[in-house]
């Protein structure tokens, strides 16, 4: 088993001067077991202050020190004013998302009373635009059960109506330990006679139900909304739940006819809900809450909500921007609303539900755990990546979250009450053990806490994971996360102490590169192989020809932060950073580019890119991107090229800089170009 090693802080937590750093050296080779420093010697080395000045460098000038000094401080106030600003704006957003969810919570419960309000908070939410029904939008609800149940007749509405739901739906609409208790039209008498059609994420909004009815128009709109709920597997995250619900006042008398539900938002926060609105026949509007409410007095914090599940969506949902009493137990309720440990949220949530845990809060030396996440066909990702299947950036991310999820639920932040912790991905290693299309798998997640160190303001931990597909290994991996406070966040010293290093290119100006015209490309819709929408991370990379550090080519790309790039949202709440794994995702498309300009691609029928197999990639972390930080720039070192007889695989290392300091790098990332009609 390979031994990370921390060498060095990515953030200082007590703030000491700039130290003088000698300069880098090539990597050495794995050092034997016997001679690996433990995490905790090498960060206990690392935050002693060096005074002595850089090898083979005179001594510093007391002035020329104190300005650098004061130019430093001046960096990391700046950065902890950013850090506090973002904190600032994101707990208002956060504020007022949750004084929605409630006043909508509260609307359920209060039934005809409360119908005004309800009409009006629905016609307030926000219609997302429409999507084909093939794929479903970043960020959109996602399932919990999926079906290709699209019509009923009366029979089927009257088994719902008994609670017969896996009878009508499928086996996936039943889980082991819930105890289905949610049917259709439990407060009032069915009315609805058949559902012409139910999709998710299609015409309207985010869902919609064309049913036909006799009876009372106000309990057909109700009952729409109810099946919608129940269609898409909402009670299944809280065992023996029920549902509830509001509908606004119409003059519509009864009778018979169609009503139309476009389902406006659903949400799992506070509890399961959706609002929507439905249209009868006449044109009478109706706005529609419905919402999955557990038994009275029941608990649903971590393996209380489902038997024999620790933790599920409903929790994940609630880590991820709620309320992280529920989410991890009342140990961490300080957290809620605060800067803290998150997992991301929106399309960028990739584990769903943990079923194992061989551990017990407090014991930070071991544990053990699966998890799983299910990757729906229709997901966002493989409509906008250049990939075959499954997007780099994925494999990383839904690995290191079934990490992290069971490290912090172990309680590392717990031994330091009263101090804010973000958590931060340091580094890891990871090989694609075979290539696999992912699409509508549910991938399982075997992941172990390694080990804990707990330091002055931060905290280290290290993991091993393996991602399988029906019991066969596909993915494998190390990593390392650290827990920084808001002053070690703000003392950033990336991968070289502090000192500035620049790119290849900044140092060779004699070069004269040629640029590739990305957003020229993505903008013609038959350009092959295009990563595109969400995962449009790049728009020109700059080209040297036999340059870089291995004289085989050199890759650069600049890109401007929008405050408003759509991650920042995502990751994390209260916390906005850019992903780690999207910085990877940005350089793999650098080098994908630069394989299509260079022909790698010609004669092939149907090119794609896929993630080579047995070719171990590396990374380290030393820093973040937050929105203010003005620029991302990237540099690929192409390392090694082979050709096979069915494509070309690219091996390269990387660096990323934010202004004034490199922060991130990547060794042997390989990516793998090849005709899928010659693959098939």
């Amino acid at each position: 088993m390979t031994v990370l090693d921390f060498d060095g802080i990515a953030f200082d937590p007590t703030g000491t001067r700039p130290q003088a750093v000698a300069a880098p050296t090539p990597a050495a080779a794995p050092a034997a077991p016997e001679q690996v420093t433990s995490v905790a010697q090498q960060a206990s080395s690392a935050l002693a202050p060096v005074h002595a000045p850089q090898s083979g460098a005179g001594p510093v000038h007391p002035v020329a020190a104190d300005a650098i000094a004061a130019m430093r401080a001046g960096v990391i106030e700046a950065h902890r004013a950013a850090l506090t600003a973002q904190t600032a704006l994101q707990r208002e957003v956060w504020r007022r998302a949750r004084a929605a969810t409630v006043g909508a919570e509260a609307a359920t419960h209060a039934l005809p009373a409360a119908a005004a309000a309800v009409t009006a908070g629905a016609q307030q939410a926000p219609v997302p635009p429409s999507t084909p029904v093939f794929l479903a939008p970043e960020g959109a609800f996602k399932p919990l059960a999926r079906t290709a149940v699209s019509r009923l007749d009366r029979a089927a509405l009257e088994r719902l109506a008994a609670g017969e739901l896996s009878a009508v739906f499928g086996r996936t609409h039943q889980r082991t330990g819930v105890e289905v208790t949610a049917r259709l039209a439990a407060t009032t008498p069915l009315t609805l006679t058949e559902i012409e059609s139910i999709e998710v994420y299609g015409g309207t909004g985010n869902g919609r139900v064309l049913a036909r009815f006799d009876g009372d128009p106000r309990a057909a709109a109700l009952q729409a909304a109810e099946l919608f709920a129940l269609y898409t597997g909402m009670p299944l995250c809280l065992s023996g739940s029920t549902l509830t619900g509001g509908v606004g006042e119409t003059e519509a008398g009864f009778g018979s006819g169609i009503v139309d539900l476009v389902v406006d938002r659903l949400d799992l926060v506070p509890r399961p809900f959706l609002q929507a609105t439905a249209t009868l026949d006449g044109g009478a509007a109706l706005a529609v809450t419905v919402m999955v409410a557990e038994r009275l007095g029941a608990e649903v914090g971590p393996g209380q909500a489902v038997p024999r599940v620790l933790l599920n969506e409903f929790h994940m949902a609630h880590l991820a921007r709620g309320d992280q009493a529920i989410a991890m137990g009342p140990e961490f309720a300080e957290y809620t609303g605060v800067r803290a440990t998150r997992l991301p949220t929106g399309g960028l949530l990739l584990v769903d539900r943990v079923l194992r845990f061989d551990g017990e809060r407090g014991n930070l030396e071991s544990a053990s755990y699966d998890t799983e996440y299910d990757s729906p066909a229709d997901s966002w990702y493989y409509g906008d990546t250049a990939n075959d299947s499954m997007p780099h950036f994925v494999y990383m991310e839904t690995s290191l979250q079934a990490a992290l999820l069971m490290g912090y639920y172990a309680g590392p932040t717990l031994t330091q009450p009263g101090t804010t912790l973000s958590l931060r991905n340091l580094g890891g290693t990871a090989t694609v053990l075979r290539q696999i299309d992912l699409r509508g798998k549910t991938i399982q997640q075997s992941s172990r806490l390694l080990s804990t160190t707990i330091l002055p303001g931060s905290s280290l931990q290290t993991f091993d994971y393996t991602l399988s597909v029906d019991g066969e290994p596909f993915y494998r991996g190390e990593t390392m996360f650290g827990y920084f406070s808001d002053q070690a966040l703000g003392n950033q010293t990336g991968l070289d102490a502090g000192k500035y290093v620049p790119s290849w290119l900044s140092e060779h100006p004699e070069a004269a590169p040629r640029v590739i015209d990305v957003a020229a490309r993505r903008a013609d819709p038959a350009s092959p192989a295009c990563s595109r929408r969400k995962l449009a991370l790049i728009d020109r990379v700059e080209v040297v020809d036999e340059g870089g550090n291995y004289g085989a080519g050199y890759l650069r790309s600049l890109r401007t932060i929008d405050p408003q790039d759509w991650f920042f949202a995502r990751h994390f709440h209260l916390d906005p950073v850019i992903p780690g794994s999207l910085g990877v995702e940005s350089v793999i498309h650098a080098v994908q580019e630069w394989m299509l300009d260079a022909g790698f691609a010609d004669g092939m029928a149907d090119p794609v890119f896929r993630i080579p197999r047995d070719i171990a990639f590396s990374w380290r972390y030393r820093g973040q991107f937050l929105p203010t930080d003005g620029t991302v720039e990237l540099e690929a070192h192409i390392k090694s090229v082979h050709r096979g007889p069915h494509g070309a695989t690219v091996v390269v290392d990387g660096s990323l800089w934010k202004p004034g300091l490199r922060i991130y790098e990547l060794i042997d990332l390989a990516i793998e170009l090849a005709d899928r009609k010659a693959l098939s």
